[in-house]
């Protein structure tokens, strides 16, 4: 799939607001404010369900890396989730 594809249907789901659970949150992290190095998948099955998560790496910025865009699309169709919720700027780790 491609990274603008695969972008605009993460960002179709987000902007949808929430609908319910599964629900699946994308947050990203990086040094800096403009390039994100990492990204964290929650997965939360139900209302009060434990949360589930995976971490992603990439030497170039995860926001522009086509294989983890898509991996994050398969993600959230193969949990059916409902709402997906995505962060809008790079949490700085220090």
């Amino acid at each position: 799939m491609s990274l603008d594809k695969s972008k605009n249907r993460i960002a179709k789901k987000s902007k949808m607001g929430f609908q319910g659970y599964p629900k699946i949150s994308i947050v990203y992290y990086g040094k800096t404010a403009n390039f994100a190095d990492e990204v964290m998948i929650e997965f939360v099955s139900e209302e009060g369900a434990d949360i589930q998560t995976e971490r992603f790496t990439s030497k170039i910025d995860v926001r522009e890396d086509e294989i983890i865009q898509s991996a994050l699309v398969k993600m959230i169709e193969r949990a059916d989730a409902k709402t997906v919720v995505q962060a809008n700027s790079v949490l700085i780790l220090s």
